[in-house]
């Protein structure tokens, strides 16, 4: 019983020597590396790429490149006749194959500067076994082409998308605008008055139809609204500084100016302790709001006089107001005949029946 219970112990001990010493095991195992400085799987496998083109490793680019032309035209699948030096039953078509795809690596390995001083120093390295790997399957696996030319396309792609859409929602605008009484009777009084509507009609008389006249009558009142009318916010005159392209191209421009304008900030009313302007009360005020420029912008004069009025961009009265803003809100809904069905319908229906409602 006790022989048992030593032997026990003993198979214990071991077993524990060996979680011990297993760690280390593993690692150098993972860290083993090849001791030739030739690897099976990079450039040339185990056969040196200078021998296979038969130079030396001082050969320059047009050695290089006869040697090449002399072996491929030799080992040519559809040219291949087996010469004095290739006889024997080892040389066969395959084989030529075989030696023809191993030139054609050789020389794709040598031409380059950069792979044949990566090859040059796997040759004097071999200790570097990661390495090697790393800069052999980076540069094999690298893009054809320039990221930085993808990048330019893609981003002038997108610009030139954007101004479009821009253009044509503007275009949109003013079509809309030409149709609002106020603004078209506005706009024929002035060409009316400036005698295009007359020159039109008159240019018109002998050449065009009744049609083209008229299309180019709403031309003219189109040019004078876009001319009279500035239109702000989503349906603003496309600019060519919004546009994604100079917006990369201005960043470093527009990151200074951000941040001479913050430091500007934080000494005058900050430091200095002065009294915001009209520019830094509506600017507070947006930022409260939790609107863009553009958003902020699109609002009419009287409601941005508003917001001033009520110093907005005091925290305490900004709160006030938006309490005021949502009681209305609560206001507007309760007499909404459309909600007042919904809120029905979600207390006697619920949203778990299916009903079909003509509107």
């Amino acid at each position: 019983m006790v022989a048992l219970l030593a032997l026990r112990r003993g198979a214990g001990a071991a077993g524990r020597r060996w979680f011990v010493l297993l760690p280390p095991l593993l690692l150098a195992l993972l860290l083993a590396r090849p001791a030739g400085a030739l690897v099976e799987g990079l450039y040339c496998g185990m056969r040196d790429c200078y021998e296979v083109l038969g130079v030396s490793r001082t050969a320059g680019k047009a050695e290089i490149a006869r040697a090449y032309r002399q072996l491929a035209r030799r080992y040519h699948p559809d040219r291949y006749r087996p010469e004095p030096g290739d006889e024997g039953p080892e040389w066969t078509l395959q084989s030529a194959e075989e030696a023809f795809l191993l030139v054609a690596t050789a020389y794709e390995t040598l031409k380059d500067e950069e792979t044949r001083k990566d090859y040059d120093y796997m040759l004097d390295h071999p200790e570097e076994y990661y390495s090697h790997y790393y800069h052999y399957y980076s540069r094999r696996l690298a893009p054809k082409v320039d990221v930085r030319i993808v990048i330019l396309v893609s981003v002038s792609a997108i610009s030139l998308f954007q101004f479009f859409s821009w253009w044509n929602s503007y275009d949109k605008a003013i079509s809309y605008l030409a149709t609002v009484p106020k603004y078209r009777i506005q706009a024929m009084e002035i060409a009316k008055q400036q005698g295009l509507l007359r020159k039109a009609k008159e240019k018109g008389r002998s050449k065009k139809s009744k049609e083209e006249i008229r299309d180019e009558e709403e031309n003219i009142i189109k040019n004078i609204i876009k001319s009279k009318i500035d239109i702000k916010g989503g349906y603003q005159k496309p600019q060519i500084r919004d546009l994604l392209l100079f917006q990369i191209l201005l960043a470093p421009v527009n990151l200074c100016s951000y941040i001479v304008w913050y430091c500007r900030w934080i000494y005058n009313f900050n430091i200095k302790g002065k009294e915001y302007g009209e520019e830094e009360r509506l600017y507070i005020i947006r930022k409260s709001m939790k609107m863009s420029k553009s958003q902020f912008d699109s609002l009419e004069d009287h409601q941005k006089e508003t917001f001033l009025k009520r110093e907005l961009w005091i925290k305490e009265n900004y709160e006030v107001y938006k309490q005021e803003q949502e009681e209305e809100l609560k206001k507007k809904l309760a007499n909404d005949a459309r909600w007042k069905r919904y809120r029905r319908w979600m207390k006697h229906e619920g949203p778990r029946r299916l009903t079909f409602v003509d509107d």
